[in-house]
């Protein structure tokens, strides 16, 4: 099985877990000290998928880390990885777990590019017209992207939007080319 489906795999059950028991909100905050703590030291996602480090030095490690930091469920499907050998999964079951539950919850994650930084209005009036046209809650992340001139891009996984003033003027020159209007 790949680690793409095994990490889905993981990530939907305790996703499930979590809704089931009500702590959704729990283990999603305990994910997100996960993902920091895997996404700021190389050093600890290379003792994760160590082959080398036995599974009881893996939990006895994982416990010292994460213990008082992380509720009951989180650490108990933690140290389940680490009993099946699958802790090395661990980023990838974060960042599949976010996917899962931003779906379940009808969430869409979007990226706006801007030739300058929009303002709370303009911010708040893209939100809601994407709302609008997703019928979907956007969690919009904007960033500031100096080789555009002008307007905007919205990317949503492989999907993008596009309102830069570049996309108006390659759609105006070739209307132009072909003498339509």
């Amino acid at each position: 099985m790949s680690e793409y489906r095994a990490a889905s795999r993981y990530a939907a059950a305790i996703l499930g877990v979590a809704q089931e028991a009500r702590k959704l909100d729990e283990v999603s905050r305990d994910f997100q000290l996960i993902e920091k703590v895997t996404g700021d030291s190389p050093e600890f996602r290379s003792f994760l998928k160590s082959p080398v480090v036995n599974a009881e030095k893996k939990k006895k490690t994982l416990t010292e880390i994460f213990e008082r930091k992380l509720g009951e469920l989180t650490m108990k499907f933690i140290l389940l990885l680490a009993a099946k050998g699958r802790e090395g999964l661990l980023p990838e079951i974060v960042k599949q777990f976010y996917r899962l539950r931003d779906d379940r919850l009808g969430i869409l994650n979007v990226t706006a590019r801007t030739a300058v930084a929009f303002t709370p209005k303009q911010e708040e009036e893209l939100t809601g017209q994407l709302e609008k046209v997703t019928k979907k809650k956007i969690h919009l992340k904007f960033v500031v992207d100096p080789t555009l001139k002008g307007g905007f891009t919205v990317h949503h996984e492989d999907t993008v939007w596009d309102a830069s003033v570049r996309h108006q003027l390659e759609v105006l020159r070739e209307r132009l080319a072909h003498g339509t209007n």
